[in-house]
């Protein structure tokens, strides 16, 4: 039986890349449709904001898992987008399944909820290049750690991993939180800090259909998501144990090749 999958900001980096492996693979059982501010070609969209919700709800009528991608993914845009999208709009994303009675929601958090350990050391020299002054055994961020988001963009996916965790507590949601890393549209790191916290948009694409897969047994789940990069410090060990993922992609590799080419 096929499965009714919604995405949210199908037509940005992450989701074109999610509906292209979903369309590439013949043995695919889902049935996608868009929730978007444009149309997505070929696919059913509603078009609608995130912050009205009587227009977006529709959206979610006989959907069976929510994959919500789309945010605002910086600062510079100021408060009052990022307060639409991120914080209204994470909400309504979550009430308008509730209604509808989808089973489960994929919510698209990032690393960012604990990038504010890049201000203290090791990691400050970690993400700067500094190698040198970086120790053999590096200790880990864990998703067991309190989160230290590095700027309000970084805070408004705490919010939404804290309402995530609401509607999974109290209205019985399953909900899977992937805290991903820097994908970009090159789809290889540029930067020292690159190095550390990258994500191949296949290895992002990946999480996400194993969350969508993943038989839980617990209502929320939280993971971090990161290629395997050598200079990474955001643990994937419950990522790996749990939801099965392992990087295809790391940063070093990438790097590499593009330095060759």
């Amino acid at each position: 039986m096929n499965e009714k999958l919604l995405v949210t900001g199908m037509s940005g980096l992450i989701g074109t890349a999610l509906r292209n492996e979903l369309d590439s693979d013949v043995d695919s059982v889902y049935l996608l449709s868009a929730l978007n501010r444009r149309v997505v070609p070929g696919i059913p969209t509603t078009q609608a904001d995130l912050a009205d919700f009587d227009a977006m709800c529709i959206a979610f009528e006989g959907i069976d898992t929510v994959v919500h991608l789309a945010a605002v993914i910086h600062d510079g845009v100021g408060w009052e987008s990022l307060l639409a999208t991120n914080v209204v709009g994470t909400r309504n994303v979550f009430e308008a399944a509730r209604k509808a009675g989808v089973k489960r929601v994929i919510f698209t958090s990032s690393g960012a909820t604990v990038a504010g350990w890049e201000k203290v050391e090791p990691y400050s020299s970690l993400v700067s290049g500094r190698y040198e002054q970086v120790p053999d055994e590096l200790p880990l961020i864990n998703e067991s750690m309190a989160t230290r988001p590095a700027n309000m963009y970084a805070s408004t996916k705490v919010w939404g991993e804290s309402i995530a965790r609401h509607y999974a507590d109290n209205h019985g949601l399953e909900v899977i939180s992937l805290r991903i890393g820097f994908a970009n549209q090159a789809d290889k790191p540029e930067n020292p800090r690159q190095m550390s916290v990258w994500n191949s948009h296949r290895d992002v694409v990946q999480a996400i259909i194993l969350s969508i897969k993943h038989q839980m047994t617990e209502r929320y789940e939280c993971f971090f998501i990161l290629s395997d990069n050598q200079y990474g410090y955001r643990d994937l060990s419950r990522a790996r144990s749990i939801l099965g993922f392992t990087p295809f992609d790391s940063a070093d590799n990438s790097a590499d090749s593009s330095a060759d080419s």
